[in-house]
Order: C-alpha cells, then sequence, then structure tokens
C-alpha cells in the first residue's frame, strides 16, 4: 500500500503576490496551486501559452476562486527575461514570493541558449539570476522570500571553472550538477549580500528530492525522444509508494521554504526521509559544495560578467 503523502499548513497569503517559474506542469503546478489555495495571486511565466492556460484552468478548478494569470517567458533567453521583468515594473505590484522552480535536465547532447550558454547552466542558473537581478526593486518592495529549487544533484560533481560552458568535452550529468550548484550558491549568496545591503529579501534554497516530474521524461526540444530508463524506475516505485516522492510531496520543502513563518534565509530545505529522496519538509544540512563563500562570490560575479547584469554593490567585507 502506498504510504499516506505528507502536508504542512500555510498561512493565508491573501494580499501577496508569488510568481513561479516552470509551473506549468510537475512540482511548479502543484506549488502554484498551493499558493493560490492560500489566497495569494499567481503569476506564472511560461514558455508554451497553451500548456500555460492548462496549467491556469487546473490551478482554478483545484483552488476555487484562484487568481492566476500568465506572463510570456523563456529562461533560456536573456531578452525574454529582460521583457517579463519590464512588464512586471511596468504593471508596478510588489513581489512578495519568488519560487524559481524550471529547469531543464540532461540533454543528451551540448546544446545551448540563445545567447550562447550551454543550455542547463542558461537556463537552471543564469536565466533565474538575470530574473532575480532585473526585478529586485519588486523584489525590495515586497519585502520578498526568494526560494530557489535547486537538486540532489548539487550535492554530485562540482563546477567546472576551467570551461564553464562545457565547450572542451561535454557531460549532460555533469554539467546539470554544476548548473544546480551555481543556482545554490547564487542563493546563498543573495541572502549575504540582501543582509550586507539592507535590501529586505530573504532568499534560501529548496529540492524536491527524486519524484516523476517531466524532467527526465521524453524532451524532443532537448533532444530527448522518449522516457529515460531513469524516468520509468521512479516513475514505477513512486506510484507504489515506495523510496521516492510523489509531485504531492516533492513539492512540500519549497512550499515551506516560500511561506512558513519558521523559514530562515540561507537555509537548504528539503525531503526528511530516507537519504532525503521523500518524505515530509526539513531544514538539511548545506550540501558540501554549497558552503563555499568565495565559491558562491566568485559565481556571483562571473554571472553578472555573463549577463552583463550587476545588483547593487555591496561592501566585500560585509558580505562575508
Amino acid at each position: 500500500m502506498p504510504s499516506t503523502t505528507p502536508d504542512i499548513p500555510v498561512p493565508d497569503l491573501t494580499g501577496k503576490l508569488a510568481v513561479v517559474t516552470g509551473g506549468s506542469d510537475g512540482v511548479g503546478l502543484g506549488l502554484a496551486t498551493r499558493l493560490a489555495a492560500a489566497g495569494a495571486e499567481v503569476v506564472l511565466p511560461v514558455r508554451n501559452p497553451r500548456k500555460g492556460e492548462a496549467a491556469a484552468a487546473k490551478i482554478r478548478d483545484r483552488a476555487p476562486g484562484a487568481v492566476v494569470s500568465l506572463r510570456e517567458l523563456d529562461l533560456s533567453s536573456l531578452d525574454s527575461v529582460a521583457a517579463l521583468a519590464d512588464r512586471l515594473t511596468e504593471e508596478g505590484r510588489p513581489v512578495h514570493i519568488l519560487v524559481n522552480n524550471a529547469g531543464v535536465m540532461t540533454p543528451p547532447d551540448r546544446q545551448t541558449t540563445k545567447d550562447g550558454f550551454e543550455l542547463q547552466f542558461g537556463t537552471n542558473h543564469l536565466g533565474h539570476f538575470a530574473l532575480v537581478a532585473r526585478l529586485l526593486p519588486l523584489l525590495r518592495a515586497g519585502s520578498a522570500r526568494v526560494t530557489s529549487q535547486i537538486s540532489v544533484a548539487a550535492n554530485q560533481h562540482a563546477i567546472n571553472w576551467a570551461d564553464l560552458q562545457w565547450e572542451r568535452r561535454y557531460n549532460g550529468n555533469h554539467a546539470y550538477s554544476q548548473s544546480k550548484i551555481a543556482f545554490g550558491l547564487f542563493g546563498l549568496e543573495l541572502e549575504r549580500r540582501s543582509r550586507a545591503g539592507g535590501w529586505g529579501v530573504t532568499s534560501n534554497l529548496s529540492h524536491p528530492g527524486v519524484t516523476p516530474t517531466n524532467l527526465l521524461a521524453a524532451r524532443p526540444e532537448v533532444g530527448r525522444g522518449r522516457d529515460t530508463a531513469k524516468a520509468r524506475f521512479i516513475r514505477a516505485l513512486a506510484a507504489r509508494g515506495i523510496l521516492f516522492g510523489r509531485v504531492e510531496s516533492a513539492l512540500l520543502p519549497a512550499l515551506y521554504a516560500a511561506t512558513s513563518p519558521g523559514a530562515a534565509g540561507g537555509r537548504l530545505y528539503g525531503p526528511s526521509g530516507f537519504q532525503h529522496l521523500s518524505g515530509p519538509p526539513a531544514e538539511q544540512k548545506l550540501y558540501s559544495r554549497l558552503r563555499g563563500a568565495d565559491d558562491a562570490a566568485r559565481i556571483w560575479t562571473a554571472s553578472e560578467e555573463l549577463t552583463s547584469l550587476q545588483f547593487p554593490a555591496a561592501e566585500s567585507s560585509s558580505v562575508r
């Protein structure tokens, strides 16, 4: 018999504006639904408008009275990120919750973003880095909580500092880990710089454990014509409540990190079960690859250079 799906309470979010990337399916859709059900107005930035409309309809069906709207966003394009930020800035609403959830995983062959970055590094990390940079005034106005969704892969491999774009020797799994390590380091450095600069933004990390989402499913747009064997294995065990989580449980760490009064900045939240693959959300010890403040500052500087974007300056001595 499958185990009972855990759950957590969510505070009243009436009057809050929440932006969730990757909210058109899987964990992101479940997360957006929970935020809307708690009273938040939810903005879904999506690449595929038709898929986005279907997701919005599901949210309204599951959370009657939900206020949800779509905006266009392709995280693999810095121009698209800028266009979204410009639109939200024109609308002038403070952002109270930002969940950086979207991602792409392990294309079998090296691909690049519209700006020439390796696809996973450019989408998972640099796209979100640029989004936060451009939305910072709205995030500051909303005293926002920014939750960045990493992965158990951030506890594997390393950043390829000598070749961030994997131009010389591509390895999809290693490049995916790099993108999530970089993204995690960014989320932690954002918290440090917010504290040092008095930005009023709280930044933390979450990971969903392992669950059968579309990341490893057939994705023709990334060169994967059918589900991976790993995806089929995870799906089969998750359906039986064995080892791996379901979407309903996998969304809980990000939901907790983004909404709970007990969640703090600079922390990592993930499933508390065996090997942190599933189970109720709880704070976890930071992965070893995320503990270096020097690495965090280094990836921050590299990201500013690659995206041609800069956050407000902070005294380096106080950032540490």
